[in-house]
């Protein structure tokens, strides 16, 4: 048998694991001995046996990084070959408990992975179940104000500077508050904001109820205002961030007046 033949029949494999008897093992030996190329490859079994055992520590600290991470080796220390003893059975059985440990170590690592994305999944689910219940209570508020006989409805025309917007005041007396629905207007240009005006109309005189800064934001583009004036006439203008001590008129989107 020449050296091709020795490699290709896995009788090195056996030789290494001390599975021959003595007669085979003298052969193998004796091949060693002659082929370079079989030294070279019983070498090379033995080192990635030695490898693996060095690698089955019982350490409860020992990660499977770690483990990933000496396989990686770019020097091993190769052990020198002498005549073949019954101890490799026992490298092979620590071998494949290695095998068997890291299989079980990266398993439970992805069980631990998987269950931390549920819980993830269950807590977002918790908060949209929360936030959709906070929502329908605050929509069903809302239906029961604009339903309320006396909660006084003020539209709120375009005007020339935007004729297709338009929004709608619902003015609770009782709470001092309104409920203003914005949905009408088009989103504000970048630094800009819309400011809310309660207008006394002789003379004309406006007074500042604040400015929609969460406009963008809103979804719902219904929002709350206090009003303790008494109003005549309801204004949005479009003023620059921060809002204007008065209106500016040539930015007067809509309007409209309370009916007596």
């Amino acid at each position: 048998m020449n050296s091709k033949d020795y490699i290709a029949s896995g009788i090195l494999e056996l030789y290494v694991a001390g599975s021959l008897s003595e007669k085979e093992n003298q052969e193998v030996y004796e091949a060693m001995q002659k082929y370079p190329d079989v030294l070279a490859e019983v070498e090379s079994i033995e080192n990635a046996i030695i490898q693996l055992t060095a690698l089955a520590k019982k350490d409860d600290a020992y990660l499977f990084d770690d483990i990933k991470n000496q396989l990686n080796v770019d020097d091993p220390k190769v052990i020198p070959i002498s005549k073949p003893t019954s101890n490799w059975k026992q490298y092979l059985g620590w071998a494949a408990a290695f095998i068997l440990g890291s299989t079980l170590i990266l398993s439970v690592l992805q069980n631990n992975k998987l269950k931390s994305q549920l819980v993830s999944e269950k807590e977002l689910l918790e908060a949209q179940i929360d936030s959709a219940s906070t929502n329908l209570a605050a929509a069903e508020k809302l239906i029961e104000i604009f339903r309320d006989k006396d909660i006084i409805s003020v539209p709120l025309a375009g005007q020339t500077v935007s004729p297709t917007s338009y929004a709608k005041v619902y003015w609770d007396k009782k709470t001092n508050s309104i409920y203003l629905d914005a949905k009408g207007l088009p989103e504000p240009p970048k630094g800009k904001v819309y400011q809310v005006w309660s207008l006394k109309l002789s003379p004309l005189t406006p007074t500042s109820l604040g400015t929609l800064d969460s406009f963008t934001a809103d979804a719902n583009k219904i929002f709350t205002i206090t009003n303790a004036n008494e109003s005549e006439a309801f204004g949005i203008t479009l003023e620059p961030a921060g809002g204007s001590l008065s209106p500016t008129l040539e930015q007067l989107y809509t309007l409209g007046a309370v009916s007596s």
